[in-house]
């Protein structure tokens, strides 16, 4: 029985497959492990602004800085703005609702980058925010800008505190520190989680494959079937689909025609006289020559072919040698009398594999053709029953062709078969 490879290459499969997760594990680590870093960086950053924005908040209500229109707010602004200044701010100024400064107090770090921050006009926002800034040498600063209110968030703006705050260095190495903690975490994940998804892959793969290599095996087994009974059907036919599949993927290779086209190329050749099933034995089985009404009976066997091909999903591709095969260059075959490049080059290659066979093979009704008569009549009907390109392809390989099917018995031309479909449906 004709058959593919069980195991052709699963370490090979493997090995692929463990280098592809590597990569994609390797490249997701890459990628995620610096988007980690920001994130962490930036939240580490957020959680330091909101901190102060809170604290400031709290010695704001302290030291009544927050009800800025009484006669001493530029007292109780200025005890605010120094309390913050010493603490978690190097900066820290007060504003009135109509944006006059009513404090300003800084450390020895806040006069150092004040020169280095970018000036603004007066303030006039109702939200809090913040900006982080890298200076000119290379200290990192954090801006926060609070809008003053008597009810959190709902009350009416009484004034404004600006802060600055430069990053310490102890405080920076732990930032960085941390986000690079939750870099390597996600790096790991990666590379975890590639290690663990390959022995799923590998075998989820295996099963797949086993599952397609068992329904190929019986659409392989189905062709097969249907040869035996159209040989049983017409003796000349068994050998003789073996050998023309086989002559036709030679010649295919020759053209380069891709590993689809070569599967649907292979399974037309051998099944292109499925047709003949419908054939009376009467005819089929005639011993001397057909007259015009049985020729025309015996001709219907292309269309016959054609529709049972075409009733199998798996075979429509094969559809174009069986409905073809008879066609000639010149438009003077049947049943459809196509010409030239409108015949499927699957149909056009099957011809010559076909007519070559049939000349150098034994028949009931005649002795076999040598080498140099076959090509003779082969060369003759070039560019009217052949397309000349498909002998062009044909002629380096045809002495090989027929030294290698000469004296070439049925389970011989059944093995060189079988390592056409090993190669092409494996």
């Amino acid at each position: 029985m004709l058959s593919i490879p069980a195991g052709t290459s699963m370490n090979s499969f493997n090995k692929r497959t463990a280098v592809r997760i590597a990569i994609v594990s390797m490249l997701l680590a890459a990628v995620a492990s610096p988007l980690a870093w920001v994130v962490a960086h930036k939240t580490a950053e957020e959680d330091t602004v909101s901190l102060a924005m809170e604290e400031s908040g709290r010695l704001l209500h302290h030291f009544g800085a927050i009800r800025l229109g009484d006669a001493d707010a530029g007292t109780r602004a200025s005890q605010a703005a120094n309390t913050l200044a010493g603490g978690l701010f190097d900066i820290a100024e007060i504003y009135n609702r109509r944006g006059n400064k009513l404090a300003l107090a800084m450390t020895g770090e806040g006069q150092a980058v004040e020169a280095q921050l970018p000036q603004h006009t007066r303030p006039n926002y109702n939200k809090p925010s913040y900006q982080s800034l890298t200076l000119n040498d290379g200290r990192w600063v954090l801006r926060v800008f609070v809008p003053l209110q008597e009810a959190a968030g709902n009350g009416e703006i009484t004034g404004y505190f600006e802060g600055v705050r430069v990053i310490p260095a102890w405080q920076r190495k732990q930032m960085l520190a941390n986000a690079l903690r939750a870099a390597l975490m996600v790096c790991l994940a990666s590379l975890l989680c590639g290690a663990a998804i390959y022995p799923v892959v590998v075998r989820l793969s295996a099963d797949n494959a086993r599952k397609a290599r068992e329904i190929l095996d019986s659409h392989i087994a189905m062709m097969e079937a249907l040869g035996r009974a159209i040989a049983k059907r017409d003796s000349e036919t068994g050998a003789h689909n073996f050998r023309v599949a086989w002559i036709a993927a030679r010649i295919a290779e020759r053209l380069g025609l891709p590993e689809q086209a070569m599967q649907s190329l292979i399974v037309g050749s051998f099944l292109h006289d499925v047709g003949k099933i419908s054939i009376p034995d009467a005819i089929l089985r005639k011993p001397g020559g057909l007259d015009a009404a049985e020729l025309e009976r015996m001709q219907t066997h292309v269309t016959q072919g054609e529709e049972i091909v075409g009733g199998i999903g798996w075979l429509q591709d094969a559809r174009a040698v069986v409905a073809a095969h008879h066609e000639k260059w010149d438009g003077s075959g049947y049943p459809r009398g196509l010409a030239g490049e409108v015949i499927p080059l699957a149909a056009r290659i099957f011809a010559v594999a076909d007519v070559f066979d049939a000349l150098c093979s034994r028949r009931p009704y005649k002795e076999p053709m040598t080498f140099d008569q076959a090509m003779a009549i082969l060369d003759k009907g070039t560019g009217s029953h052949f397309d000349p390109d498909v002998m062009t392809a044909f002629r380096p390989i045809a002495a090989e062709v027929f030294d290698r099917l000469d004296q070439c018995s049925e389970e011989d031309a059944r093995r060189l078969l079988e390592e056409r479909i090993r190669r092409y449906f494996g």
